[in-house]
């Protein structure tokens, strides 16, 4: 294999794991620009994977697997807004506990909503067909950029929503309206915004899409369940949100780094690597690089004075009788 198949076949290795991890950190940008820190992503996309997978094991079909996922993610995604915004519960103690909760939930229900020949157990099982690669004549040849142009359906999804969510967040009415409840609240609340309706609104919206980061583990990556298959992916979308400094336009980059990082572990340990390195330490790798990333780019904000400072109002409670 020559040098250029070999970043190709990466390429499309970090495609592939970043589908998950860009639709959740998209999601979690939503949220959080509307004032809203939710932690639950990790319980969050594992109810997804394991809705989409039951459903679509069950059904045959891998929309109708996409579309609980959604479901499951809005519905989690809607108890943390209740709590958090109506309530108005810390969000941060609010957000692990949906991670707790969704994650002993889904191991739990994982056990149970299989086929009667195998126990109800859905552990270890696989589904029959999943999201297949779908090439673009000509394009898909090309060496190393053919690696964008053979990709799931997920994955081309992807490519559109991107820059419409930067468009909409930053050339839109309402992503100006979606910004102001996150920065100054009282403000866009004197301008006529319901702050609470806004934050409802993108909190449940971030879920959906922490809905299909989920399913695209268990319907496209690896179409399987097992217990707790996220594997931190939840908590490294949060970092992520950070990294992107809010913009949707930056997720791809975070994304598409910790997707390369992650491949690059799997390629030197099928390659032998793992016999001068540790296989735990190359599995490790991916996390450390997002720590030390998180850590220079937080030296560099205090170094320019915050060039990167998330949302005024974050994980700040609203109520429009408070002086």
């Amino acid at each position: 294999m020559n040098t250029l198949d070999l970043i190709t076949k990466l390429l499309a290795a970090t495609l592939a794991m970043g589908t998950s991890l860009t639709y959740a950190t998209l999601g979690e940008v939503f949220t959080e620009k509307s004032g809203v820190l939710n932690l639950g992503l990790e319980g969050t996309m594992l109810m997804g994977a394991l809705s989409g997978f039951a459903i679509s094991f069950h059904t045959g079909s891998l929309f109708l697997g996409i579309l609980f996922a959604m479901l499951a993610g809005g519905v989690f995604s809607l108890i943390h807004a209740f709590l958090t915004i109506s309530l108005r519960s810390n969000q941060v103690v609010t957000g692990l506990a949906i991670t707790m909760f969704g994650t002993g939930l889904a191991n739990f229900l994982g056990k149970r909503l299989g086929p009667v020949e195998n126990n109800l157990n859905l552990v270890g099982l696989n589904l029959p067909s999943k999201f297949e690669n779908i090439q673009i004549p000509v394009l898909h040849n090309i060496p190393i950029i053919g690696a964008f142009f053979d990709v799931s359906i997920l994955t081309y999804f992807l490519y559109i929503l991107l820059p419409l969510s930067w468009y909409f967040m930053y050339k839109t009415k309402y992503g100006l309206a979606l910004r102001s409840v996150g920065e100054a609240p009282r403000t866009a609340a004197a301008m006529g915004i319901n702050v609470n309706k806004t934050r409802y609104i993108y909190t449940v919206f971030g879920g959906l899409f922490a809905g299909i980061g989920g399913a695209a583990l268990s319907l496209c990556f690896t179409p399987s369940w097992n217990d707790s298959m996220t594997g931190g992916i939840g908590w490294i979308a949060i970092a992520l949100v950070i990294f992107s400094a809010w913009n949707p336009a930056r997720v791809a980059i975070g994304t598409l780094v910790f997707g390369g990082i992650t491949s690059l572990q799997f390629f030197l340990q099928a390659a032998g690597f793992r016999m001068i390195i540790p296989a735990q330490f190359l599995a490790i790798a991916p996390y450390f690089i997002t720590i030390i990333t998180l850590i220079f780019m937080t030296i560099n904000s205090l170094k320019t004075k915050g060039s990167f400072a998330s949302p005024s109002a974050l994980g700040t409670p609203f109520a429009i009788d408070e002086k």
